[in-house]
């Protein structure tokens, strides 16, 4: 009973990651009393949708069987780039935020076309690609923050409707409109097959270097997004917004069931493997340990999931053979 109920959770990941969280926000809930307060609630909330916009897009390029490790340096450039534009430039907010996202579209559309067009792995460009937009952040910054955020655009970063904050409700649209793509489109069911299977997905007719484009295009514009949120939230657009959202994301995909080597898993189950994530290092902090041990377990997290990953993977192969 126990080896089926085993097997049952590997081969429907969304499940065991459900149950999973499920668990750990019992736990949680149970070992503090200042857990299931609304406040805490709504830090957590808001805390997830930051990483969840990125975690998302990191998802849609890891079903591809692609890895973006620039995302959360694109979040922070953006970031930056729309306080400048408020601040400096005196452009409207609404125009400012409009215009860092298409920034941040940009960046994504300059990576897929390096990896499409010089046929370059991802994770390796990616990371040349983080330094080049890490640098270019501080030299437009020097290091300082820009301050002076119009108060009219922090509701976005800050406000609450039917008292759920607002970052957290946008995260949510974005995860059903990413959602509906993957699982309800020719669209979704193209960038499945160039994941299992690029050679031969190329052998049908998809077009694949387009549909990696355009995913690498939509992930930037997302991590734009979580940049210009969270500016709207701290109410100045700090050089170090994005610097905590490289492994994170990644993580969080992988618990959520999405294969490191593409074409299996969803964003709805990357978001469950954030929230888990969040709810760990949310306790941290509710029990008073040290912010340095955040990176611990955040790495150990990443380790332990990969390593089930790759354990998952084999069992299933094991089991179809």
């Amino acid at each position: 009973m126990q080896s089926s109920s085993f097997s049952i959770l590997l081969r429907n990941p969304l499940a065991g990651v459900f149950v999973v969280l499920a668990v750990i926000f019992a736990l949680s809930s149970v070992i503090s009393p200042y857990f299931l307060t609304p406040y805490n609630m709504s830090v957590v909330a808001r805390g997830l949708a930051f990483v969840g916009l990125i975690t998302i897009g990191q998802s849609m390029l890891m079903i591809l069987g692609e890895l973006d490790l620039s995302l959360g340096v694109i979040g922070g450039l953006c970031g930056v780039v729309s306080g400048i534009f408020m601040v400096k430039m005196g452009i409207s907010p609404a125009l400012s935020m409009v215009l860092a996202i298409a920034f941040g579209a940009c960046l994504g559309l300059l990576n897929g076309l390096l990896v499409t067009l010089l046929r370059l792995h991802s994770l390796v460009l990616t990371i040349g690609t983080a330094g080049i937009f890490g640098g270019a952040n501080l030299v437009m910054t020097r290091g300082v923050a820009i301050t002076g955020i119009p108060v009219e655009v922090q509701f976005l970063g800050r406000g609450t409707f039917l008292m759920v904050p607002v970052p957290f409700l946008i995260m949510l649209v974005a995860l059903a409109v990413a959602a509906f793509v993957l699982l309800k489109t020719p669209f979704g069911r193209y960038m499945y097959a160039i994941g299992n299977n690029p050679p031969a997905a190329r052998m049908l007719g998809i077009k694949v270097d387009r549909i990696r484009l355009i995913v690498f295009v939509v992930a930037g514009a997302l991590s734009a997004l979580a940049g210009v949120l969270m500016v709207a939230r701290l109410g100045t657009a700090q050089p170090s917004i994005g610097d905590t959202w490289v492994l994170a994301p990644i993580a969080a995909a992988v618990i959520g069931g999405v294969a490191t080597t593409g074409g299996i898993g969803s964003p709805i189950g990357a978001i469950f493997g954030a929230g888990i994530i969040a709810i760990i290092e949310n306790i941290i902090v509710l029990f008073g340990v040290s912010p340095y041990w955040q990176g611990i377990v955040s790495g150990a997290i990443v380790v332990l999931a990969i390593s089930f990953d790759a354990i998952s993977r084999r069992y299933l192969r094991r089991e179809a053979n």
